[in-house]
This record gives structure tokens, C-alpha cells and sequence, in this order.
């Protein structure tokens, strides 16, 4: 019997009892340290600083890290799939600029981010070709990527912002407007998380993403077209990245060659504190997206209380390497 049978039965015994399955992996699982973490931190704020549980506060925290949110479950597939994106940053801006631009040129708002997400979703497979039937790693082929995205942008801007004051309001509602009250893009953020996770921990598709980070090999004897997950994974990531970015360019009516500079630092510092494993064949959605959320709530944290913002990063790097090596250690006393 395959691996892959066997890992969809066990699947199907858990969802016998969805209850009991939930509450004894929520005891053993990283997103529940993370959730005390939080919790904590909270805590902790509300006493230092009266503005911190102001909904003005929740709100602006939940808008820093919806649209890299968004990236951020693409980037935890990818570490499951057993790579990485480099590019995420210059991808997203790409999808801002090519957008705008083909936005002053005439076209319909709708249908240049259509093509702007498309754009992005063809650079995402060309990195997944560059793995898969040249044999590069995701790194190299990213980081090659990342200058290629960047310097894009600043052809097709000259290095000059692109102003997009008529923008219509129906489009600019994806970026600026609210239902009952919450803001749209949350929204949108919300529906990509809940959607995503759940494919990834139920459906037998998605759990190809695992077996194939878990073991290459073993996944290809069992039936696996693992060159098609990573590629398909990759192409997923980027289009996300396409996705973030029209958001952002609803958001601010503006798009800038430089956005998203630094950027994927805290992609991947989500993913990893969330549980995805540089080893593969480990992590959640769930996780990444507390993960995210950590660190807006520290960053929100240090603002309000006045740090300075080079101390910022350094303190953010501080937690990177902070996970980095929790990850590395877990997996040793593993092994």
C-alpha cells in the first residue's frame, strides 16, 4: 500500500472525530505556543500603553499584515514544498507597477490587474521550470528573479511613482473600502486564509505539497508528479504575490518602483516562526498567518512605546534567527 493511501486514511480516521482530533493537535502544535505568545503580549501592552487596545490600533495592526498575509501562505507552501522565494517583494511591486502603467494607458482597471496577476503568475513558472527541468535551487533561481522583477519595475517607471488618481471607486474599494465595518482587503485576506488552510490540511491534492517536502523520492514511487507540485506551488506563490500587490495599489492609488524592498524577510520570518520547516514537509497556514500577526503586534508594540525603528529590525532579525534555530534544534532532537 502506497504512502499517500496511507496518509489519506489517516486523514479520514481523524475526521471521524473532528473534536477530540482538533483539541489533541492543537496541545501539540506550534500555533498554540504562538497563541499563548500573543496573548501574552497583549497582555503586557495593554498596561504599557492605552492606545494599544484602541480599535484604531487593532484595525491599522490587522491592515499591516492582511496583504502580506496573503504572500505569506504562498511562502509557506513553497517551505513545504521544500524551497523558497526570494522574490516575493519585487514580485509584488512588478504586479503594482505593470497594473498602474497599464492602467494610464487606457485599459480597464479590472482587466490590468487581471493581466498584472497573470504576469506574475508566468514568472512564477518560469522559476518552477528553472527547478524542475533545469535542476537550479529555488534560492538562486529567486534571487536571480528578484532583480529581474526589480529592475523591471524600474523600466517600466524610470524610477518615477506612478499617480493613479482616477482610479474608479468601485475599484478603489478593494484597497479602501469597508463592509459593516471592517475593511475590504481584510476581508479579502480572511477568505484566501480560511480557504487555503483548509485545502491544505483536508484535501488529498494539497497533501501531495507535504509528501513531496517530507520525501522526494518516496513521493515519486508512491505516484507523485512531484515536479508538477513544486512548479504548481511556484506559480501559486507568485500569483499571490500579484494578487498583494494590485491590493496595495488599490490601497494607496500609487505605485512605486522601490515598495517592497526587505520584504520577504518578514514573509519568511512568518512562515517559519508559524512551524514551515526548511527541511519541508512541515508547516500550516494557520501557523504562518500567527506568525505574521507576532510580529505586527511587536511591531506595533515598539512603536508605541517609542523604539527606535532601526532598533526595529534588529529586534525582528532577533526573532528570525530565533525560530531558525528552534526549527533546527526540533528537528536534531527529532533525528
Amino acid at each position: 500500500m502506497s504512502n499517500e493511501v496511507l496518509l489519506d486514511k489517516g486523514l479520514a480516521n481523524e475526521s471521524q472525530n473532528p473534536l477530540s482530533s482538533l483539541l489533541s493537535r492543537t496541545k501539540n502544535m506550534r500555533e498554540f505556543t504562538l497563541i499563548l505568545i500573543i496573548i501574552g503580549l497583549f497582555i503586557t501592552m495593554s498596561f504599557a500603553s492605552p492606545y494599544f487596545l484602541t480599535w484604531a490600533n487593532m484595525k491599522a495592526m490587522l491592515l499591516s499584515f492582511s496583504t502580506e498575509g496573503i504572500v505569506v501562505v504562498g511562502m509557506t507552501l513553497l517551505i513545504i514544498v521544500g524551497g523558497i522565494d526570494l522574490s516575493v517583494g519585487a514580485v509584488m511591486c512588478l504586479a503594482m507597477v505593470f497594473a498602474a502603467k497599464l492602467f494610464v494607458s487606457g485599459m480597464d482597471p479590472w482587466l490590468a490587474s487581471l493581466a498584472s496577476i497573470g504576469l506574475c503568475a508566468f514568472i512564477g513558472m518560469l522559476m518552477g521550470l528553472c527547478v524542475t527541468k533545469i535542476g537550479l535551487h529555488h534560492f538562486i533561481v529567486t534571487l536571480a528573479f528578484m532583480g529581474l522583477a526589480r529592475g523591471l519595475s524600474m523600466i517600466i517607471t524610470q524610477g518615477t511613482p506612478i499617480s493613479l488618481f482616477s482610479l474608479p471607486p468601485e475599484f478603489k474599494y478593494v484597497g479602501q473600502g469597508t463592509l459593516f465595518g471592517v475593511p475590504f482587503s481584510i476581508i479579502i485576506f480572511f477568505v484566501v486564509v480560511i480557504i487555503s488552510d483548509y485545502l491544505l490540511r483536508n484535501a488529498t491534492a494539497f497533501r501531495k505539497v507535504f509528501y513531496t517536502g517530507s520525501n522526494e523520492k518516496a513521493a515519486e514511487y508512491s505516484g507523485v508528479r512531484t515536479d508538477r507540485v513544486k512548479l504548481g506551488v511556484t506559480v501559486l506563490c507568485s500569483a499571490l504575490c500579484g494578487l498583494a500587490g494590485i491590493i496595495y495599489m488599490s490601497k494607496f492609488g500609487a505605485a512605486t518602483p522601490n515598495f517592497g524592498v526587505g520584504l520577504e524577510l518578514n514573509i519568511i520570518a512568518a512562515a517559519v516562526i508559524g512551524g514551515a520547516s526548511f527541511n519541508g514537509g512541515q508547516g500550516s497556514v494557520f501557523g504562518a498567518i500567527l506568525g505574521i500577526a507576532l510580529l505586527s503586534v511587536v511591531s506595533s508594540s515598539l512603536i508605541l512605546l517609542d523604539v527606535s525603528v532601526y532598533w526595529q529590525d534588529f529586534i525582528k532579525g532577533l526573532i528570525l534567527l530565533a525560530a531558525v534555530a528552534m526549527d533546527h534544534l526540533l528537528h536534531k532532537k527529532a533525528s
